[in-house]
């Protein structure tokens, strides 16, 4: 009876968080112990909530809420139910999901290598003194590990490459990590796939900053006007530049012929005498000061600003 009542009260818990909560990680939970779960509860507790269960009572609860209840994010739910596999649990927040990943993954807790378990990181063993007894070269020679005697104590000669992700873990390499007392691994919540209002979409998206999601944008408006330039047609985005083109080209057709028109003019008169420009454009240079006279500082006068010559843009403004 008394078990019947608990899965009874988490599905409800699990449905009522489903209802309340818009947003979650799914994460994998793997290596972590009870009392580091506890750690990560309190740690996001005004943030979120932390559940976890068997799989089994996870999709019926998830399934009966589909049924029971037909939400709006019911296809949504069933995908998610595809993601319930292995040691899996669920991070609900209501705030922003980018905060709390960095928050439940950070809490990480280190640990030795065990003998039978499967290494997640390549190991190596740093080169330098390791504290050991010279009886115990022979026992770093069985493992291929380079040494020395060194000040009464072994020491490495190279870094040495112990194991490689994906390796089992041997009882010659367990006790040489505990000898050394290196705790080469680290477990914590590993997140899987991301549920906001409905939507999943890789956990990859929330490293994407504003700057990235910036970029992303004009690479997207760049290849935009890109097509539209190249079979000529009108989009936001090519407009301004179709407009630019076809009027360099009148540019370039007036230059080449008796064809004119008041822009045109002004490049034909900067072609035949652009001295003339230089010379109006140049500063104004003052007169040498006279042998044994003292030039007086003049008082700063604040100019106003000057308005801009329209010959300063030769003639090429898009808007005029």
């Amino acid at each position: 009876m008394a078990d019947k009542a608990n899965k009874q009260a988490y599905f409800v818990k699990l449905v009522q968080l489903l209802q309340e909560y818009p947003k979650m990680l799914i994460v994998e939970a793997d290596n972590v112990g009870s009392a580091q779960m506890q750690k990560i509860r309190m740690a996001i507790r005004k943030e979120g909530v932390v559940l976890m269960g068997k799989n089994t009572m996870i999709r019926k609860a998830i399934r009966g809420h589909i049924e029971k209840n037909k939400p709006a994010t019911a296809a949504s739910l069933e995908e998610l139910m595809k993601e319930i596999k292995g040691n899996v649990g669920f991070v609900f927040t209501k705030g922003d999901l980018s905060a709390i990943k960095t928050k439940v993954l950070s809490l990480r807790v280190e640990a030795p290598a065990k003998v039978g378990g499967v290494a997640p990181i390549d190991v190596t063993v740093p080169a330098g003194p390791t504290g050991l007894e010279p009886t115990q070269t022979s026992f770093l020679q069985a493992l291929n590990i380079a040494s020395k005697i060194n000040r009464g104590q072994v020491e490495i000669i190279n870094d040495h490459l112990l194991l490689k992700a994906g390796d089992k873990v041997g009882q010659s390499e367990a006790a040489l990590l505990a000898k050394l007392n290196i705790k080469p691994f680290s477990y914590g919540l590993k997140l899987r796939t991301v549920y906001d209002n409905g939507t999943m979409y890789d956990p990859a998206v929330l490293n994407l900053s504003d700057s990235d999601i910036l970029d992303k944008f004009m690479n997207g408006l760049r290849n935009v006007a890109a097509v539209g330039l190249s079979i000529s047609f009108p989009t936001v985005a090519s407009v301004p530049h179709l407009v630019l083109n076809a009027y360099k080209n009148l540019v370039a057709v007036a230059l080449e012929t008796n064809v004119t028109f008041e822009r045109a003019n002004k490049i034909k008169e900067y072609l035949k005498n652009p001295g003339a420009f230089a010379a109006a454009s140049a500063p104004p240079t003052s007169a040498p000061a006279a042998k044994g006279e003292t030039k007086k500082p003049e008082p700063k006068v604040e100019k106003a600003p000057e308005p801009v010559e329209e010959e300063a843009d030769m003639g090429l403004s898009l808007f005029d």
